[in-house]
C-alpha cells in the first residue's frame, strides 16, 4: 500500500474525504489543492464527448486524459475508471489495468461491481494495482437511475457485496445512490472508506463531476449542488470578444506581437 492510499485509509471515521473528477491537467491542478482523491472518470463519456451513457469510452481515451491529468496532479491520489469492457476476465482485467498504471503514472484504478467480479479485483491487488471499488447504481451496467437500498433485503444485498470487495483488497468504495440507511450501514460495517454520490452524508467521503457542480454539463441530478455557474462566465466573455472582433476592437495595438510601434 502506497503512502498516499494509507493517508487516505487512515481518514476512515476521522475526517472527510474530498474527491472530484478531472478530465485535463489545467482543472486537475487547480483540484489538487483542495481535493484528496481526483478520479479520471468514464463520465469524460457524458462531460466531454457528449454521450448518452458511458459505455463507448475506451481504454485510449482513459489513458490519455489520465496522461494529461496527471501532470496537473502533486500530492493527491489519482485513480482511473476502467472503461467498460475492459475487465471482463481476470487476464483481459490485469493486462489493461497494469497498460493504465504503466502509462499513466496513476496510483489505482475503479472499476465497478457487475456479476460478482470479486475475484477479478483480488487478483489485480495480489498483482500490486490498488483498486477502488463501485456499488450501488454503476452506470457501466445498469440502464435505469434509481435509489438503491430501499428496503432491507436491498441493503443486505449491497451490505454482502461491500464486504466482498473489501475482502477481495480493495482501498475504498464508492457507493453511488443509495438511501442514507443504505449509506449508513455499509460504512459503519466495512474498514476502508466510502466515498458517495448521491448517498448521503454517512459516507467518508463524497465525489461529484466537477463540471456538473461548475456548472457547465448540463446534467444535475438532485444530489449535485452546483457552486457556481461558470457556464454563464464562458458565456460572457464569448460575447465580449464576438464584439470586440466584429468591431475591429480586438486585437488592438496593444497586442501585437511586435508591439505598439509596428506599423
Amino acid at each position: 500500500m502506497n503512502a498516499k492510499i494509507k493517508k487516505i485509509y487512515k481518514k476512515k471515521n476521522r475526517t472527510k474525504i474530498v474527491c472530484l473528477t478531472a478530465y485535463s491537467k489545467s482543472v486537475a491542478k487547480i483540484l489538487d489543492k483542495f481535493c484528496d482523491i481526483i478520479l479520471v472518470g468514464d463520465s469524460m463519456a457524458n462531460v466531454l464527448y457528449g454521450q448518452k451513457n458511458t459505455h463507448k469510452i475506451s481504454l485510449i481515451n482513459i489513458v490519455q486524459h489520465t496522461c494529461s491529468v496527471r501532470e496537473g496532479v502533486k500530492k493527491s491520489l489519482l485513480v482511473a475508471d476502467m472503461p467498460k469492457g475492459s475487465y471482463l476476465t481476470a487476464k483481459n482485467a490485469l493486462k489493461n489495468a497494469r497498460l493504465i498504471l504503466k502509462r499513466t503514472k496513476c496510483d489505482a484504478v475503479k472499476l465497478e461491481s457487475y456479476k460478482n467480479n470479486f475475484e477479478i479485483i483480488n487478483i489485480l491487488v495480489k498483482n500490486k494495482i490498488p483498486v477502488m471499488g463501485h456499488i450501488g447504481f454503476t452506470p457501466q451496467y445498469k440502464k435505469k437511475f434509481r435509489l438503491e437500498g430501499q428496503t432491507e433485503k436491498e441493503i443486505d444485498l449491497l451490505l454482502n457485496e461491500a464486504k466482498s470487495i473489501e475482502k477481495a483488497g480493495a482501498f475504498s468504495l464508492v457507493l453511488e445512490c443509495l438511501t442514507p440507511r443504505a449509506a449508513k450501514r455499509i460504512t459503519k460495517q466495512i474498514s476502508i472508506p466510502s466515498i458517495g454520490i448521491g448517498s448521503s452524508s454517512y459516507c467518508d467521503g463524497q465525489i461529484l463531476v466537477t463540471d456538473d457542480m461548475l456548472g457547465l454539463s448540463g446534467f444535475y441530478p438532485k444530489f449535485v449542488k452546483k457552486y457556481a455557474n461558470i457556464d454563464r462566465i464562458i458565456e460572457k466573455a464569448v460575447k465580449k470578444y464576438s464584439s470586440d472582433v466584429k468591431n475591429a476592437k480586438f486585437p488592438s495595438k496593444e497586442f501585437f506581437l511586435n508591439g505598439p510601434k509596428f506599423r
